[in-house]
């Protein structure tokens, strides 16, 4: 990227993770010019198109299929926060509950629905009422590494005493991303599934900002075995950076009547053609994938041998292309930013007081950009 100056800047932000192919990426930039050229339908509302029709059947056959996965397909508002929103309404219509489990420093949404079910407090505050509707339980690791969290959350909920309403739904991010990248292990995810299916609860996972590739594979709960009843998927959706929102309904839960859900916004066509081709592009063999779980290795390697350089001052943690780098205090972690600004690297914290940098450059990055960002790092 170039500032209004003409300085040059290397992106590890990537519009918060709404960018994973690029900024402006060539390919796909080249559908949505051929699309716009054809005079077709831009905004069509939630009604059929040619451009919605072949999303669909891209998706279904590309990503689904090959999955052995079979889920409808809702178009929300262009927000992950809107897809957020509709899941939780579902399931509550679902199960006729109202309760929903989400877990410690969690990121859902600005909503009033997808902030209640979210831990920091800071962004609860702004919304300047009681927060309802949500119960937040520990995530894995959050009280050590020796309390099991998933066999917490049983317990409470098999206990008639807990004071816990039986949930419509679990809801959980499998890698938290503007928690800290606080990385959910495979058992404790599997776990509470199960737990979901024996209290009658839809299972949720927030894709929004780790789907779409960011961990290698396509869904962030891949490498876990996972099913879940509804997936929320946002963010790189569109390809582009255009706002497309959208989730994954197992058959069976459904059960919307006609325009209890709806808005101007659904599945805007535009971001459906740039969403088909970079599906076409970068998901019809493993080739991408593995590029990605490649440059993963190299980021976390290089990261902790940084922060080995610090004693146990630092950490890294994270999968794929998202990774973190703990400084333990929000002020060094703002420093470090800070100056990596100026060095030529635009990187973000996140973190309950922001006290972890955040990696998320371009999953289409070449490898001598990425190291080149890294070293900006080094040299802090």
């Amino acid at each position: 990227m170039f500032t209004y100056s003409g300085r040059k800047l290397i992106d590890f932000l990537s519009g918060a993770g709404a960018l994973n192919y690029g900024h402006n990426n060539h390919e796909i930039k080249a559908a949505i010019t051929e699309y716009l050229a054809s005079d077709a339908v831009i905004h069509g509302l939630d009604m059929a198109t040619p451009a919605k029709l072949e999303f669909m059947e891209t998706f279904s056959s590309v990503i689904l299929r090959e999955r052995a996965m079979q889920y409808r397909f809702q178009f929300t508002g262009p927000t992950g926060a809107n897809a957020i929103e509709a899941a939780l309404k579902l399931s509550r219509k679902v199960t006729g509950r109202q309760n929903v489990v989400s877990f410690t420093r969690g990121y859902h949404g600005m909503s009033l629905g997808a902030i209640a079910a979210s831990g920091n407090r800071f962004y609860r505050a702004a919304s300047g009422i009681s927060l309802l509707g949500a119960t937040l339980m520990p995530f894995d690791g959050y009280l050590g590494p020796t309390v099991d969290t998933a066999d917490y959350l049983q317990k409470v909920l098999a206990d008639e005493g807990s004071g816990i309403d039986r949930p419509a739904a679990i809801l959980v991010e499998t890698v938290q991303g503007e928690g800290g990248i606080n990385v959910a292990g495979k058992q404790w995810l599997q776990s509470i599934q199960a737990i979901a299916k024996e209290f009658g609860a839809l299972f949720i996972v927030d894709d929004v900002q780790m789907g779409c590739g960011r961990t290698g594979d396509f869904f962030s709960f891949e490498s876990a075995a996972l099913s879940p009843d509804i997936v929320v998927l946002s963010k790189s959706l569109s390809g582009y950076g255009l706002p497309l929102s959208m989730l994954l309904i197992r058959e069976g839960l459904d059960a919307w009547r006609p325009g209890e859900h709806t808005g101007t916004f659904r599945g805007n066509n535009l971001a459906l053609v740039s969403a088909t081709a970079a599906i076409n592009i970068y998901w019809r063999d493993r080739i991408f994938s593995e590029g990605v779980k490649h440059r993963g290795k190299l980021m976390r390697s290089r990261l902790e041998a940084i922060a080995s350089e610090h004693g146990d001052n630092f950490s890294v943690r994270g999968r794929g292309m998202a990774m973190g780098f703990d400084c333990k205090i929000a002020e060094i972690a703002e420093g470090t930013a800070r100056k990596a600004f100026e060095k030529g690297l635009i990187i973000e914290r996140c973190g309950p007081t922001d006290e972890v940098v955040k990696f998320l450059p371009a999953l289409t990055i070449d490898l001598e950009l990425l190291i080149k960002g890294l070293i900006f790092l080094n040299t802090l």
